[in-house]
């Protein structure tokens, strides 16, 4: 949620920002709604002021107060009910330096990194996958439907590698490492500002009243719900591992095969709280420790400043990261690093106490250390022998204790 005084100092800012982020809301109507919402407040409470002098009199002047009470509640009440409905629907306004653009094609390259395997005519990773029997999406169908898949044999250890090669780096750089919970209440997911935008791609047990996780960060940051940080404390940095659940709701057609894009895997996440001014920092902080962890693979990747048609509803500024493909010819993109100033913070209620005594919100952060599905993808492909096995990367060998798929 935005800060309702940038709205009402600055209403072109938001105004810019939302249509650079090709977002469909009145922000005049906002301000229509916020100015007849303060104007009800203030006449209630005059009237309730004046009806104090009276007491429990009941003149014909207190019960005249009282009615007037009475018929102005409800106004207020479907007002703020309208406002409020409105208000929530506003996005993170985009950072000064994020490329605009309409949608993912305008997204910009910043740099290209390692060397791409030269392999005489690549394989595509679920061929390989399937007849080194590590990835099996027909038994998948067969027992789910269609966008699952079992994780076996080498493959399954490959993905206990990545989870420990992801939760030993982080952790020596001052990480916390949680496995958190992956079912959310309403209320927390909407204050991370995935519901107004997106909320097709969540699943929602009606029953229980409960959302599935998307990725961890969906739940890391209301676990500091209402919570108020030492200023020393931060910034405060978690690494988490948790299955993830999504809809795929607007990718129909697309990637219907393997598990490039499926309805439950398993993610590492970054998640920091950071004091405002430390956010920006904190951002490239994330994107190197991602490009860290693919250079520990020694999968070329490149990186992309997200444009602001592509940026999510929370996201300030964002950058992903995409692995090449030798089978598909193509990046793909394994991670993202979001900045989510304030909004998030906001909505939650999550401050750090300033050495001056003052309570200040908190800026949020989230970064993928590894999305497994994409990352053994990668792996597969680039790392392909002529004969169909795979190699496993030098780094992961010693959690995993082989050296080749065969």
């Amino acid at each position: 949620m935005i800060d309702i005084k940038l709205l009402r100092e600055n209403p072109d800012k938001i105004k810019k920002g939302v249509k650079n982020k090709g977002a469909n809301v009145d922000i005049d109507k906002i301000l229509e709604l916020d100015k007849k919402r303060r104007g009800l407040i203030s006449e209630i409470e005059n009237l309730r002021a004046e009806q104090k002098k009276f007491g429990k009199d009941q003149t014909e002047k207190a019960k005249e107060l009282k009615n007037k009470i009475k018929e102005l509640e409800p106004q207020l009440d479907i007002t703020e009910k309208e406002f409020n409905e409105l208000f929530v629907k506003i996005p993170n306004p985009p950072l000064d330096d994020v490329p605009i653009g309409k949608d993912e094609s305008e997204n910009k390259a910043i740099k290209e990194v390692g060397k791409k395997p030269k392999i005489a005519q690549p394989k595509d990773y679920l061929e390989l996958a399937e007849k080194l029997d590590i990835i099996d999406v027909k038994s998948a169908a067969k027992t789910s439907g269609s966008r699952f898949g079992f994780i076996k044999n080498g493959g399954a250890l490959l993905e206990i590698g990545l989870i420990q090669l992801a939760m030993e780096t982080l952790t020596e750089e001052g990480f916390i490492p949680v496995i958190p919970p992956t079912m959310l209440k309403p209320e927390m997911m909407k204050a991370m500002g995935y519901i107004e935008r997106g909320g097709d791609e969540i699943y929602y047990l009606e029953r229980d009243d409960t959302y599935l996780v998307g990725t961890s960060e969906q739940m890391i940051g209301p676990m500091h719900a209402g919570d108020v940080f030492e200023e020393k404390d931060l910034p405060k940095r978690y690494v988490a591992f948790s299955s993830c659940f999504r809809r795929e709701a607007g990718s129909y057609g697309k990637d219907t095969k393997g598990i490039l894009r499926v309805h439950q895997f398993d993610k590492v996440e970054m998640f920091s709280f950071t004091r405002p001014e430390d956010s920006q920092k904190e951002h490239k902080f994330l994107l190197s420790m991602e490009e860290k962890l693919m250079g520990l693979l020694k999968i070329p990747y490149r990186v992309l400043n997200i444009c602001t048609g592509d940026l999510g509803d929370p996201a300030a500024a964002k950058y992903d990261i995409e692995a090449w493909m030798p089978g598909q010819n193509t990046y793909r993109e394994t991670h993202s690093t979001s900045n989510c100033t304030d909004f998030q913070a906001r909505r939650l209620n999550i401050r750090y106490k300033a050495k001056d005594g003052k309570l200040n919100l908190v800026h949020t952060l989230n970064g993928t250390a590894f999305a497994i599905g994409r990352t053994l993808i990668a792996i597969i492909e680039n790392y392909q022998q002529k004969d169909g096995s795979i190699n496993i990367p030098t780094i992961l060998q010693k959690y995993i204790k082989i050296k080749k798929i065969k």
